[in-house]
């Protein structure tokens, strides 16, 4: 073959894309609405989620980043006041779902000031937790997150001792202390862990 008989190939190109919309209290009122329906949400997240809109406008259109910004504190003290958004409720409810799924104390706290609540409030929400699961968060938490990953005595007996380092490790990247992590794959009986 003449490499003279190459044809140059142009590079692949991605789909066109639309450019932002330009940003109006309507508009950041609909795409608030769209994002509650389908997400539970912390005022700050949501702040965060409609400032992104309102600087790809700016960027797009010329909005004015200030504007935008007020329109939105207005839209979320509104939310507020109606009870759609509420940072008390969110973060209870965040912080049961967290803890069904495994997650230690220290990973819920982190998880909250990610999505914008402050401690005080998280620490309402551990605390709440305690009063309905008992006092050892931690330990019914990595008991879940076990039995969800079949870590422990949720193992197979053959591969017990094998794997008792790396479910060790796996709890250990979970948040979870040593103590804790040694109690839960080492037990015989995981239910009597708490019953101790």
């Amino acid at each position: 073959m003449n490499t003279d008989d190459k044809r140059s190939v142009p590079p692949a190109r991605s789909p066109a894309r639309k450019p932002p919309k330009r940003v109006t209290p309507q508009y950041l009122e609909n795409a608030a609405l769209h994002y509650l329906e389908r997400f539970a949400s912390s005022t700050s997240n949501l702040r965060r989620v409609l400032m992104r809109k309102v600087d790809l406008s700016a960027k797009a259109h010329g909005t004015d980043r200030e504007e935008g910004a007020r329109w939105i504190d207005e839209l979320l003290a509104r939310y507020v006041r109606s009870g759609l958004l509420n940072d008390e409720t969110y973060a209870r409810m965040r912080t049961e779902s967290l803890h069904r799924r495994g997650a230690s104390t220290r990973l819920i706290a982190q998880k909250l000031a990610g999505k914008g609540i402050g401690r005080d409030e998280a620490d309402k929400a551990l605390d709440s937790l305690r009063e309905d699961v008992g006092p050892d968060l931690d330990l019914t938490a990595a008991l879940a997150l076990a039995k969800r990953r079949r870590l422990g005595p949720y193992r197979r007996p053959e591969q017990r001792e094998s794997q008792r380092e790396k479910d060790m490790a796996a709890l250990g990247r979970a948040g979870f202390g040593y103590e804790i992590a040694r109690r839960v794959v080492d037990a015989e009986d995981p239910d009597g862990l708490l019953e101790e």
